[in-house]
Order: structure tokens, then C-alpha cells, then sequence
């Protein structure tokens, strides 16, 4: 059997960023090693459960450009792959441990659990455990209590004084004292299985053999690996991931900063193959300079062995919005537009305003290069498509005065007013409007910022000769003019 890899992200809320940064390494791990790598919806936190974030989650994996070879939509061998669609099992595994020992039904009510914690935390432990109460319970009692139907729990029988020990393909030889380790509840009262009872169940069962999985999962591992000794099963291969951090912070990532879910990142604008990229290097190196990685070149390349042994690596915020950069710098005038479109139109982020393909395409080859993510483009560039009243003081800031910035826009004005068409062209255009400024005596930057500002109620734009062949006369004439009229 190969490399098997999983996903086992739980419809609790939004699929989060970091945990997509987790599936590409398991995706690119198992297509490595010509294995499978497969998705596993863990939906038994039925008090957090989110209607719809099932869907939401699938949709997102496959809009980064990423998909599975077992699960949900797709099928195979171990189906059903949704938790709870599979109560039966974990029910049947849940009783085969407490038969041989390794588990026992705990009758303990909720009032009873809540003082015993507080208990605890008045006594100074470090962490809150069950103290076993059921464990020693007589067996008729057990029996008497089921046969009443009393709501219980089936709980882990943690043995003391033992050393539970693995190797961590990231971190290394890994030792866990027994004592630290609570009897975990395995199977709840309303059925369900709790994570650590579904996850070791469903990885024998569908064959999983290598975990990898953020290192906020390490101290689940010793409970996970006494259930596959327990069971007589087989031990996975384990690695765990560093964590995502802010830049120059040393908690993980918050909204306070941005973003943190997946969707959250394509409604901003940003393409998912530039964050795909992006996410191969939180934790992972090549060992080279290169930094622009297609999919298929990151699974060539991709071992375990690199990936970083720390607890945080930095969520650059400013290196993802470098990566999209480059992305979109890459593609076609055409595909970009496409692309745009349908962003704007997925993502509801249509203007009012009409924008024609033709006249679009011009005008984004005019900010492709200054684009960063694709909602940067309707604030470059919707001087292009409606009027605006123009700013006075960005006016008079360029030139000094109201009546300076008045004679120039006047010179411009009779200037390119006398123009034919044939000549409304930037390359005509520069020429004619610096020998004009010469002539007159103006200075180019209080002349062409000017400009600017009427034309395009900005300061800093793509070239302003390439705006106003595109603008056209007739609209430039007209700004030039509702700029003149406001100075005095």
C-alpha cells in the first residue's frame, strides 16, 4: 500500500487559512508518493455544527485549485466519509474497548464534573482530569445503571506511570509522561464520537498512514496513540507542522490583522494560484532561491524533510500580496480581464458603471503592473468610467496657486483642443504638450501634475499621456474645463 494521506476538517465555521496550508502538504505528499489523498468531513461537534459550511468548505478546497481521491462528491472504498454517517462504527470500536478494559462507561453527572474541576483549580493543578470514579464501579451497578438508561459517556482507561513515545518526522523523538494524559471521553451521550475516537477509527479504517497536521495537535497524539495500541492497530506516520504567526508578532493569526479565512482571501482579490504558491513556504523550503512554484512543480519537489522545525512561521501578509502581484503580472491582457469579470461577478464586487471588454482591456493594461489584488482595480481606475468633482486643493497644490494652475489648464486646453484625431495619441501627445511648457516657460512637474489632477482627480496614476489618448478628447476637453471653471 502507498503513501495515504487526509483532511479531516470539521463544517464548525469557515475553512481557516492555515488549515489549507495542511491540506496542500498532505495533497502534495500523497501525489509525491503516488498515493491517495483523501477528505473526511469530522462533523460530530454537533453544538458548533454550522449549516452549510459542509458545502462551503469543499467549494473553497476545489477553488484553490485542489481536489481529493476519496471522499465527499467523489466516493471510494471506505464510504461513507462524512462522521456522522458512520455512528455504527465508532459504537461498535467504543464497546470493543470497554470489553477488553481499555475504556469504561462513566455515569458521572455535569454537576459533578463542574465541582470536581473547581475543585482541582482550588488545589493548584496544572490541568483539570477525571478522577476515575466510574472506573471502579461494580459491574452490577454498571449494568443497573444501563438498563435504567441513564445518559453516560464511554471514557479512555489511562494507565499511570507509563511512557508513551513516538517519532515525529518534523519535530523528532517524542516522550509523553502517561500521568499528563486525561481519561478522555471516547463516545458521547448523544452518540457521537468525540475527535480522538473518530479520527483513530477512520484513519485504520480507510487506511490512512501518514498524519500531518498543525502542531496544535501534538498533545492529542499520546491519547491517539495508546487507541491504536489498544486496538492492536498499526501506528501511523506522524508530522507535525509549525503554526501561522503575524509578521512581528508571536501569536497566531487574528482578524485584527486580515483575513484569516480561505474564501475571505479570494473575495479580496487575490488569485489561488498565487496563494497556493504563497502557502508552499509557511514551513517548507527548497533549499534554493526559487520562489514561483506551479502546483505540480511544488509536488515534484516537495519532502518532508524540509519542513521547518518551529513552533511559528510568519504569515507575510505584504510577500502575499507580492506573490499576486506577480501572478497577475503574468497572465494575458485577455485571461486577466476574463479573470476580473468573473471575480467581480462571483464575489459581488460589480460597479454601477457599465465597463465595455474593449475599452476594459486598455484600461487595465495601463495598471496591470500596479495591481496587487484584483479589488485594487475599480480604485485605479474609475476615473476611466464615471466624472468626479475634482479636488481644488489637489489643484492649486500643484502649481502654487489658483491662478497659475487656471493658466496652465488654459494652455493645455486651447492646445489639444486644435488636435485631429489622427494625432490623439500619447506618443503625439507627450511630444506636443513639452515643447508647449517650454515655450512657455512652465515647469514639467507643476505642468503634467496638474493635468492629472483635472483629468483624473488623482496624483499618482499610470502615465498621463497614455490616460488621455484613452480617455478620448472630447472627455479630456471637458475635465480640463470643469477644472478651469473651479479656480478663480
Amino acid at each position: 500500500m502507498g503513501v495515504r494521506t487526509r483532511m479531516a476538517p470539521s463544517p464548525t465555521g469557515e475553512y481557516h487559512i492555515g488549515s489549507m496550508r495542511t491540506m496542500l502538504y498532505n495533497y502534495a505528499l500523497a501525489k509525491k508518493e503516488g498515493g491517495q489523498f483523501i477528505l473526511r468531513i469530522e462533523d460530530t461537534d454537533r453544538e458548533r455544527f454550522v449549516e452549510g459550511a459542509t458545502e462551503r468548505l469543499m467549494d473553497v478546497i476545489n477553488a484553490y485549485g485542489l481536489n481529493w481521491d476519496e471522499g465527499p462528491r467523489v466516493g471510494g472504498p471506505h464510504a461513507p466519509y462524512i462522521q456522522s454517517e458512520r455512528l455504527e462504527t465508532y459504537k461498535e470500536y467504543a464497546n470493543q474497548l470497554v470489553e477488553s478494559g481499555h475504556a469504561y462507561y462513566c455515569f458521572c453527572s455535569k454537576e459533578r464534573l463542574d465541582t470536581l474541576r473547581e475543585e482541582q483549580r482550588k488545589a493548584g493543578m496544572p490541568s483539570t482530569k477525571y478522577d476515575k470514579y466510574c472506573l471502579n464501579l461494580p459491574k452490577d451497578k454498571v449494568k443497573e445503571n444501563l438498563d435504567a438508561g441513564l445518559s453516560y459517556v464511554i471514557r479512555l482507561n489511562v494507565q499511570a506511570d507509563q511512557e508513551i513515545s513516538f517519532d515525529d518526522k518534523v519535530l523528532g523523538h517524542i516522550t509523553f509522561p502517561s500521568k499528563d494524559v486525561d481519561d478522555q471521553v471516547l463516545l458521547k451521550s448523544d452518540g457521537f464520537p468525540t475527535y480522538h475516537l473518530g479520527v483513530v477509527v477512520d484513519d485504520h479504517l480507510m487506511e490512512v498512514n501518514w498524519v500531518m497536521r498543525g502542531v496544535e495537535w501534538l498533545p492529542s497524539t499520546p491519547k491517539h496513540i495508546l487507541l491504536y495500541k489498544a486496538f492492536g492497530w498499526e501506528l501511523p506516520t506522524y508530522a507535525h507542522l509549525p503554526l501561522l504567526k503575524e509578521k512581528g508578532d508571536t501569536k497566531k493569526l487574528s482578524k485584527r490583522m486580515g483575513s484569516v479565512a480561505a474564501h475571505e482571501f479570494l473575495l479580496d482579490g487575490y488569485l489561488p494560484e498565487a496563494l497556493i504558491n504563497f502557502l508552499m513556504f509557511l514551513g517548507w523550503n527548497p533549499g534554493t532561491e526559487k520562489e514561483i512554484y506551479s502546483l505540480d512543480e511544488f509536488v515534484k519537489d516537495f519532502s518532508v524533510e524540509r519542513i521547518q522545525k518551529t513552533d511559528l512561521v510568519v504569515f507575510d501578509r505584504d510577500k502575499l500580496a507580492w506573490y499576486n502581484g506577480q501572478y497577475i503580472r503574468m497572465l494575458s491582457a485577455q485571461d486577466l480581464w476574463e479573470r476580473l469579470k468573473k471575480w467581480m461577478s462571483e464575489y459581488d464586487q460589480q460597479p454601477e458603471y457599465k465597463m465595455e471588454d474593449t475599452y476594459s482591456i486598455k484600461v487595465q493594461s495601463l495598471v496591470q503592473d500596479r495591481m496587487r489584488v484584483f479589488a485594487d482595480f475599480l480604485p485605479l481606475t474609475n476615473y476611466f468610467y464615471i466624472d468626479f468633482d475634482c479636488p481644488v486643493e489637489l489643484l492649486v497644490a500643484q502649481s502654487g496657486s489658483e491662478s497659475r494652475a487656471k493658466e496652465i489648464l488654459e494652455t493645455f486646453y486651447n492646445l489639444l483642443k486644435e488636435l485631429s484625431v489622427e494625432n490623439w495619441h500619447s506618443k503625439f501627445l507627450d511630444e506636443l504638450c513639452h515643447r508647449i511648457i517650454s515655450e512657455k516657460g512652465y515647469k514639467p512637474k507643476e505642468s503634467f501634475m496638474t493635468l492629472r489632477v483635472a483629468s483624473t482627480g488623482q496624483t499618482a496614476t499610470p502615465p498621463i499621456f497614455d490616460i488621455i489618448e484613452l480617455l478620448g478628447q472630447e472627455k479630456t476637453l471637458s475635465r480640463i474645463e470643469n477644472a478651469k471653471n473651479l479656480l478663480k
